[in-house]
């Protein structure tokens, strides 16, 4: 499937979770339904895959996870936070990068207008 459709899909189902719960939720319960609608959506998906440090070649199994894998392509971090900061989008691009993913999107729920939370990457 065409990238930015895959992308445009993955949205519409954030938009529709956001839509039915609004902000001010837990991470988790936004990732609970996020998987719901786009395992819904047709969609093949993975939650809190790990995700390797790399380290001067070799694989250190360090705890860190990416919250949904969409499609093996597309890595998604959620938040549930008051505003997205820097440290938000660097730690993205190093799951990104670790996982050898080219896109990826930062959804933040905490927010009035989903649109305003979301956020997307080209590795």
């Amino acid at each position: 499937m065409d990238r930015n459709k895959l992308t445009e899909i993955i949205i519409g189902c954030a938009i529709e979770v956001h839509k039915q719960l609004g902000p001010g939720l837990l991470e988790s319960a936004y990732e609970e339904c996020l998987s719901f609608e786009l395992i819904r959506a047709g969609l093949q998906i993975e939650r809190q895959k790990p995700v390797p440090v790399v380290y001067k070649d070799i694989k250190l199994d360090c705890g860190y996870r990416i919250d949904i894998l969409v499609e093996k392509t597309v890595v998604i971090e959620l938040k549930s936070v008051d505003a997205l900061a820097p440290i938000h989008e660097a730690q993205i691009l190093t799951y990104m990068k670790f996982a050898q993913k080219e896109i990826g999107l930062l959804i933040n729920f905490n927010v009035t207008l989903i649109k305003n939370g979301i956020r997307r990457f080209v590795y």
